[in-house]
Protein backbone atom coordinates (compact mmCIF):
# COMPACT_ATOMS: atom_id res chain seq x y z
CA UNK A 1 0.00 0.00 0.00
CA UNK A 2 2.42 2.58 1.04
CA UNK A 3 5.31 2.98 -1.18
CA UNK A 4 8.52 4.12 0.15
CA UNK A 5 9.65 7.68 -0.51
CA UNK A 6 12.94 7.65 -2.30
CA UNK A 7 15.75 9.07 -0.20
CA UNK A 8 16.74 11.67 -2.79
CA UNK A 9 13.26 13.25 -3.01
CA UNK A 10 13.68 15.59 0.00
CA UNK A 11 16.98 16.75 -1.43
CA UNK A 12 15.35 17.44 -4.79
CA UNK A 13 12.59 19.44 -3.11
CA UNK A 14 15.14 21.43 -1.08
CA UNK A 15 17.19 22.15 -4.21
CA UNK A 16 14.02 23.16 -6.10
CA UNK A 17 12.95 25.49 -3.28
CA UNK A 18 16.40 27.03 -3.05
CA UNK A 19 16.43 27.49 -6.83
CA UNK A 20 13.09 29.28 -6.68
CA UNK A 21 14.35 31.51 -3.85
CA UNK A 22 17.49 32.26 -5.86
CA UNK A 23 15.49 33.13 -8.99
CA UNK A 24 13.17 35.34 -6.94
CA UNK A 25 16.20 37.05 -5.36
CA UNK A 26 17.71 37.74 -8.80
CA UNK A 27 14.41 39.13 -10.11
CA UNK A 28 13.93 41.31 -7.03
CA UNK A 29 17.53 42.54 -7.30
CA UNK A 30 16.90 43.62 -10.90
CA UNK A 31 13.71 45.37 -9.87
CA UNK A 32 15.49 47.18 -7.02
CA UNK A 33 18.25 48.36 -9.39
CA UNK A 34 15.65 49.66 -11.88
CA UNK A 35 13.82 51.49 -9.09
CA UNK A 36 17.09 52.96 -7.81
CA UNK A 37 17.99 54.20 -11.31
CA UNK A 38 14.53 55.67 -11.72
CA UNK A 39 14.72 57.35 -8.32
CA UNK A 40 18.20 58.72 -9.04
CA UNK A 41 16.99 60.12 -12.37
CA UNK A 42 13.94 61.70 -10.73
CA UNK A 43 16.09 63.26 -7.98
CA UNK A 44 18.44 64.73 -10.58
CA UNK A 45 15.48 66.18 -12.51
CA UNK A 46 13.98 67.66 -9.34
CA UNK A 47 17.35 69.11 -8.37
CA UNK A 48 17.66 70.88 -11.73
CA UNK A 49 14.08 72.16 -11.48
CA UNK A 50 14.70 73.42 -7.94
CA UNK A 51 17.85 75.21 -9.05
CA UNK A 52 16.01 76.84 -11.96
CA UNK A 53 13.14 77.89 -9.70
CA UNK A 54 15.41 79.37 -7.05
CA UNK A 55 17.43 81.24 -9.67
CA UNK A 56 14.23 82.65 -11.14
CA UNK A 57 12.90 83.68 -7.74
CA UNK A 58 16.16 85.46 -6.94
CA UNK A 59 15.84 87.38 -10.21
CA UNK A 60 12.26 88.32 -9.39
CA UNK A 61 13.33 89.38 -5.90
CA UNK A 62 16.04 91.64 -7.31
CA UNK A 63 13.53 93.17 -9.72
CA UNK A 64 11.09 93.70 -6.85
CA UNK A 65 13.75 95.47 -4.79
CA UNK A 66 14.57 97.69 -7.78
CA UNK A 67 10.87 98.50 -8.26
CA UNK A 68 10.44 99.31 -4.57
CA UNK A 69 13.48 101.59 -4.71
CA UNK A 70 12.10 103.36 -7.78
CA UNK A 71 8.66 103.66 -6.16
CA UNK A 72 10.24 105.23 -3.07
CA UNK A 73 12.13 107.72 -5.25
CA UNK A 74 8.93 108.57 -7.16
CA UNK A 75 7.01 109.07 -3.91
CA UNK A 76 9.74 111.35 -2.60
CA UNK A 77 9.72 113.32 -5.84
CA UNK A 78 5.91 113.58 -5.79
CA UNK A 79 5.89 114.74 -2.16
CA UNK A 80 8.53 117.32 -2.98
CA UNK A 81 6.54 118.51 -5.99
CA UNK A 82 3.40 118.79 -3.87
CA UNK A 83 5.20 120.81 -1.22
CA UNK A 84 6.78 123.14 -3.75
CA UNK A 85 3.67 123.60 -5.92
CA UNK A 86 2.98 127.37 -6.00
CA UNK A 87 -0.71 126.81 -6.76
CA UNK A 88 -1.13 124.55 -3.76
CA UNK A 89 0.53 127.12 -1.54
CA UNK A 90 -1.88 129.74 -2.91
CA UNK A 91 -4.88 127.55 -2.22
CA UNK A 92 -3.65 126.65 1.25
CA UNK A 93 -3.11 130.34 1.97
CA UNK A 94 -6.55 131.15 0.53
CA UNK A 95 -8.18 128.50 2.74
CA UNK A 96 -6.42 129.89 5.78
CA UNK A 97 -7.55 133.45 4.90
CA UNK A 98 -11.16 132.27 4.47
CA UNK A 99 -10.96 130.76 7.94
CA UNK A 100 -9.79 134.15 9.20
CA UNK A 101 -12.78 135.85 7.53
CA UNK A 102 -11.29 137.21 4.27
CA UNK A 103 -13.70 137.97 1.42
CA UNK A 104 -13.29 137.01 -2.27
CA UNK A 105 -11.55 140.27 -3.28
CA UNK A 106 -8.99 139.81 -0.47
CA UNK A 107 -8.33 136.26 -1.70
CA UNK A 108 -7.80 137.46 -5.28
CA UNK A 109 -5.41 140.22 -4.26
CA UNK A 110 -3.44 138.33 -1.62
CA UNK A 111 -3.12 134.90 -3.26
CA UNK A 112 -3.07 135.85 -6.93
CA UNK A 113 -5.95 133.59 -7.90
CA UNK A 114 -8.86 134.35 -10.23
CA UNK A 115 -12.37 135.27 -9.06
CA UNK A 116 -13.89 131.84 -9.83
CA UNK A 117 -11.04 130.15 -7.95
CA UNK A 118 -11.49 132.49 -4.98
CA UNK A 119 -15.23 131.83 -4.97
CA UNK A 120 -14.63 128.08 -5.14
CA UNK A 121 -12.12 128.11 -2.26
CA UNK A 122 -14.45 130.27 -0.19
CA UNK A 123 -17.46 128.03 -0.88
CA UNK A 124 -15.50 124.84 -0.09
CA UNK A 125 -14.09 126.16 3.18
CA UNK A 126 -17.46 127.45 4.31
CA UNK A 127 -19.05 124.11 3.40
CA UNK A 128 -16.38 122.21 5.35
CA UNK A 129 -16.84 124.48 8.35
CA UNK A 130 -20.59 123.85 8.39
Amino acid sequence: MFTEIPSYLPWVLVVAALSLVLVQGVLLGRQVRRLQASLRSRCDTLGRELHATSSASMGVGQRLVACERQLHELRSTLDEMRQNDPLRISYDEASRLVDLGADIDDLMNTCGISRPEAELVSALRKRQAA
